[in-house]
C-alpha cells in the first residue's frame, strides 16, 4: 500500500479506527493504569489516525515526538492493520526466545563438567564443555555462557572448592 506523505512516497500501513476503536485507545491512555509501552502504542495509534484525517504528521516527527524509532511507528500500524487493535497495543512476539537448557541439558553439563577433561587439555573450559554438547546431539547449538550461567546456578561452577568439579590436589605430608 502507497500513501503521499509530505515531499516523498513512502510504503506506509494506513490506521483508520473506528469510534469504538479511537474511545478505547483514548481511555486507556487517559487511564493510564497499564504498562507504559501499551500507553504509548496507544498514543501512537491516535496519532497515525489523525495524521490519516488532517494530514499534520509524518512518520519520523512522530517517532521524536514519542520517542521511538521511526520503525516502531510502522510496525506498529502495519500490526494494526494485518492482525488488528490488541496485537499494535501489545508487544511483537518474540519466537527466538525458547529456553535450550531443560533439566536434561544441565544434567549433561553437570556429568561433563565432573569427567575427566578430553585429552590435550589440563581441565573443561566453557566453551569445550558447549561443543561436547554439540557433538554429542545433546543440543543444536549452545554458548560458552549459557553453560557457564547454568553451571552457576546449579552451584556447579567450574573449579568451585566446594563442589564436585574441583580436584582435590594430594598432600604430601
Amino acid at each position: 500500500m502507497v500513501f503521499w506523505e509530505g515531499e516523498k512516497w513512502e510504503k506506509g500501513y494506513i490506521v483508520t479506527l473506528d469510534e469504538n476503536e479511537r474511545n478505547e485507545l483514548r481511555m486507556l491512555v487517559d487511564k493510564g493504569k497499564v504498562a507504559g509501552y501499551r500507553i504509548k502504542h496507544a498514543q501512537i495509534l491516535l496519532a497515525l489516525d489523525e495524521k490519516r484525517t488532517k494530514g499534520n504528521w509524518n512518520n519520523e516527527e512522530m517517532s521524536k515526538a514519542y520517542r521511538v524509532n521511526p520503525s516502531t511507528v510502522s510496525q506498529i500500524a502495519q500490526r494494526f492493520v494485518e492482525e488488528g487493535l490488541e496485537s499494535a497495543l501489545g508487544r511483537k512476539v518474540q519466537e527466538n526466545r525458547r529456553r535450550k537448557i531443560d533439566g536434561r541439558v544441565e544434567a549433561y553439563i553437570t556429568s561433563i563438567a565432573c569427567s575427566k577433561p578430553p585429552l590435550g587439555c589440563a581441565c573443561w573450559t566453557l566453551q569445550l564443555i558447549a561443543d561436547e554438547l554439540v557433538r554429542l546431539n545433546i543440543v543444536e547449538s549452545l554458548s560458552a555462557t549459557a553453560v557457564g550461567t547454568t553451571l552457576k546456578k546449579t552451584n556447579s561452577s567450574h573449579g568451585s572448592k566446594n563442589n564436585g568439579v574441583y580436584r582435590k590436589q594430594e598432600q604430601n605430608l
